[in-house]
């Protein structure tokens, strides 16, 4: 396939549509939450010390393995090079799954710690952006996992050719969205002082 053939975004034009919708909602709810932090930092830095960093150092990792996971699956259906093409691609699929999945799993543990510890939405302000920020992504990656299973299906049954896969780039486009957002949250969130 030659340079000029390539369809640049990759996917369907719709998905792009709600990845900027997507994108435009998140950077709302950051502005107000540095909007609200400058407000009162002390609360804030103090409040950031009760998460788990080590929990969303390790979601970090997990979320931007499973992009690239999905990126060698893209990657084997658009070269089509081996026998096992299907087979490799649906692999990387189910990694990248798997990956979700344990980002799902440490969110639940960190949230249920949180309301152990009697903290809440209505805490404070901090823990107001922190669960509704956290909670609405962790809706997005939910969805992400599902449209990664459906993907790693009909990867699996062979749907997916070096010159049809626009529904796997389209699945891939949403779920790099989702590893765009934790990229961006997990710093201003946990780290940023």
């Amino acid at each position: 396939m030659s340079l000029e053939q390539k369809k640049y975004p990759p996917g369907d034009f719709a998905i792009w549509i709600i990845i900027y919708i997507e994108l435009i909602t998140f950077a709302a709810l950051f502005l107000g939450y540095a909007f609200s932090r400058r407000l009162d930092i002390e609360l804030f830095n103090k409040s950031q010390l009760l998460l788990e960093q080590n929990l969303g150092f390790i979601n970090t990792i997990a979320l931007i393995t499973s992009s690239y996971f999905v990126v060698k699956a893209i990657e084997i259906i658009k070269n089509n090079e081996k026998a096992n093409t299907f087979f490799l691609a649906s692999n990387y699929l189910l990694a990248a799954i798997a990956l979700g999945i344990l980002f799902l799993v440490l969110k639940v543990i960190e949230f249920s710690h949180k309301y152990e510890q009697g903290i809440n939405l209505s805490t404070n302000s901090f823990f107001m952006f922190y669960f509704l920020l956290t909670i609405f992504h962790f809706l997005h990656v939910l969805l992400g996992v599902i449209i990664l299973y459906t993907l790693y299906k009909k990867t699996k049954i062979g749907s997916y050719t070096s010159s049809n896969h626009i529904g796997l780039e389209t699945g891939a486009s949403y779920w790099h969205m989702v590893d765009l957002l934790w990229i961006i949250l997990f710093p201003l969130i946990y780290i940023m002082r």
